[in-house]
């Protein structure tokens, strides 16, 4: 059976890294987890006992397209919350996870072959969404010096644009914007008639100062959001955008026919999850924890060259002084230290030969045991520097 050009995407790297990882752990090696962005907390209790409540009495049915009323409500005042912003729940969409939010919003925003900017690195199913959907997903060079961020001289000269996707904090870097600079990039993209596309799904994980969303902006964004980093619910496939009044027929109307609805038990926990502030402060307490430990011992073990992240729960590093193969680096630690680590090629294909990325969502006792384990093998197991292979 033929397959179309749209299915000739990269693979999701993590996920590879994940696999091998877990074959390990079946023939009974310890791993340290610092590969996949997934807390080591369970979605908080009151979710799950809303959900154990539902369970019994409830049919758990189809919900409307656009999600439950009340859930909408509930984010809408988690706006207020957060940003003191006052939100028209019809303007929320509940969405299966955040990668469905993107899938309606590049379906709704763009046609087929539009130009989308986004800045490398950074997460990679943008840029497989992009492809698998006929779109041509441009890559801005991100650099060190400007916290792996793009810049709105960037946005000027690239010509033939029709969208922009920023995160704040970003992934992989966990760095972020403040609001002059996230208000210039919206404003350059804008004043080119770009429609901007904000990521926002790491909100809550701070170390300092709040994220700043874009809705604090502009209403003429799409912002993409999720229950999986602050609230630990990323199985649970559950988050939400927020979109301009004139875009919610057309992406009900996508919604309906791609997914029927988001699932109705996630719902239900998410609701119930917007309450559980003390719990996911607790968790954004042992992330801060974890991060000072990751700040302090990465560059011991030998990982020098990083740009300390403002949120999220991520460290990138160049390690170009070690390796020009990022990808055969991470499967040497795997092996040979027992510690799973991305290789930056999922995030920036043409410089991530000389990138990684660490995760420290896990707890605290683990991200203690493998920086450990890094030091001991950069130390003395480490084998000479490996360079790509041609």
């Amino acid at each position: 059976m033929q397959t179309s050009s749209r299915a000739n995407i990269d693979p999701f790297i993590v996920m590879d890294v994940m696999e091998a990882a877990r074959a390990l752990e079946v023939g009974g090696r310890s791993i340290i987890h610092m590969e996949v962005g997934q807390p080591g907390t369970p979605a908080p209790a009151a979710a799950r006992r809303a959900l154990g409540r539902a369970l019994e009495t409830d049919a758990l049915g189809y919900t409307v397209a656009l999600g439950l009323p009340e859930l909408r409500a509930g984010i809408a005042d988690l706006y207020r919350r957060w940003y003191g912003i006052s939100l028209d729940p019809a303007r929320v969409i509940v969405t299966s996870g955040s990668s469905a939010a993107f899938l309606l919003a590049f379906t709704a925003l763009f046609d087929a072959g539009d130009r989308v900017a986004l800045g490398l690195p950074g997460y990679p199913s943008y840029r497989q969404i992009l492809k698998a959907l006929s779109l041509a997903p441009v890559g801005l060079a991100t650099r060190a010096q400007d916290r792996y961020q793009p810049t709105p001289d960037q946005i000027t000269a690239t010509p033939g644009l029709s969208g922009l996707i920023l995160a704040s904090p970003g992934n992989p870097s966990g760095t972020m914007l403040d609001r002059p600079a996230l208000g210039a990039l919206i404003a350059a993209a804008q004043a080119r008639g770009l429609s901007v596309i904000s990521d926002e799904i790491y909100h809550g994980l701070h170390y300092g100062a709040r994220a700043v969303s874009a809705l604090e902006i502009s209403d003429d964004v799409c912002v993409i959001n999720s229950f999986s980093k602050y609230f630990s619910m990323t199985g649970w496939r559950v988050g939400w955008m927020v979109v301009p009044e004139a875009l919610v027929r057309p992406i009900e109307r996508l919604a309906q026919n791609m997914f029927i609805c988001p699932p109705h038990a996630s719902q239900i926990a998410a609701l119930a999850a917007l309450g559980a502030v003390a719990e996911c402060e607790a968790n954004r307490a042992v992330y801060a924890e974890n991060r000072r430990l990751m700040l302090d011992g990465l560059p011991k073990a030998g990982f020098t060259r990083i740009a300390p992240p403002d949120g999220a729960f991520y460290v990138y590093a160049d390690v170009s002084d070690i390796t020009t193969d990022s990808r055969a680096f991470c499967a040497e630690v795997l092996a040979k230290a027992g510690v799973a680590i991305t290789p930056g090629l999922d995030f920036d294909p043409e410089r991530g030969h000389q990138t990684v990325r660490f995760s420290y969502a896990r707890s605290t006792q683990d991200i203690a045991e493998g920086l450990d384990r890094l030091t001991r093998f950069m130390a003395g197991a480490r084998p000479p520097r490996l360079t790509r292979p041609g």
